[in-house]
């Protein structure tokens, strides 16, 4: 069998010479590499004193000190109304299914009537009507500008009095 490879004489390799060369690419193919390094050595010391966890709220983003702020504003009203109603069952002096349904029922009651009593004011303060009456001496022009377009299957008009 022929061989490509050429010594540095020139000439083909032999069997055993293309055997042996054969094996020694396949052995440095398969040589194990290392692929790591720990390093083992001691870390130097900056100062004898040990590290202690400091005062106060540990670094966060912006978005997590909102959400944690939320988180205890929110813990704080539910201790409120926790201790307010353990407050009204303890005065009640008895653990009555009735008794218990009016008064877990009354405060609902009360923010739903004041709810509707909030929108029954908006919607009366929107009915009001006002008229206005401008009275103008001389000429007036009233100009309006209309603007439209669309795009795919939304529009859009504007129009502009001058």
């Amino acid at each position: 069998m022929e061989h490509t490879e050429n010594t540095a004489a020139g000439r083909p390799l032999s069997e055993l010479e293309a055997d042996a060369r054969a094996r020694q690419l396949i052995n440095e193919a398969y040589k194990p590499t290392p692929t790591s390094f720990r390093d083992e050595s001691e870390l130097p010391t900056v100062g004898t004193t040990p590290p202690v966890a400091q005062p106060g709220r540990p670094p966060m983003s912006q978005k997590a000190t909102d959400a944690s702020a939320l988180m205890l504003s929110g813990s704080v009203a539910a201790l409120s109304v926790g201790g307010a109603t353990s407050l009204v069952l303890y005065t009640l002096g008895q653990v009555d299914p009735v008794v218990l349904a009016v008064g877990a029922a009354g405060p609902v009651a009360l923010v739903l009537a004041a709810g509707s009593l909030l929108r029954s004011v908006g919607r009366v303060k929107a009915d009001m009507h006002t008229e206005n009456h401008n009275h103008f001496n001389g000429p007036v022009t009233n100009h309006t500008e209309v603007h439209t377009s669309t795009k795919g299957m939304f529009g859009r008009t504007q129009n502009h009095n001058g």
